[in-house]
């Protein structure tokens, strides 16, 4: 077993896990969307995105391509969300800019997973 894979593997899915949760719910409502789980999606997907580099294969640089496409629309959710609570409170409209965003970034976690999972199953002992 590769510890490093396993790691990895780890912090894909609760990157996409985590992202899920946020996302889920009504688009315009802000009381089921939790700023907390925003937060811990965006350092998780980092995560990911950190234990990526050094991978010199193709798959990998399409996967640390779908960590950093996922990374970078939750720091614009997250900063959406900051601008907008420093000035109000979140409206529908606000709040459906960065579920949206959030959304996009669970597609590409999506991907990610996607190519995780493909990667395994076409793995070969030698």
């Amino acid at each position: 077993m590769n510890l490093e894979k396993v790691v990895f593997g780890f912090f894909v899915l609760l990157a996409a896990t985590l992202n899920f949760g946020f996302f889920i719910g009504d688009l315009g409502d802000p009381r089921v969307h939790n700023v907390y789980e925003l937060f811990a999606a965006v350092v998780v997907n980092l995560i990911a995105v950190v234990l990526k580099f050094g991978d010199r294969t193709q798959i990998g640089a399409v996967q640390l391509a779908t960590s950093l496409v996922a990374s970078l629309q939750l720091i614009a959710a997250a900063v959406v969300w900051t601008a907008v609570t420093s000035t109000s409170t979140l409206t529908a409209e606000s709040t459906s800019s960065v579920v949206s965003l959030s959304g996009g970034a669970l597609l590409a976690n999506l991907v990610s997973v996607t190519l995780l999972v493909s990667e395994t199953v076409s793995y070969q002992r030698r």
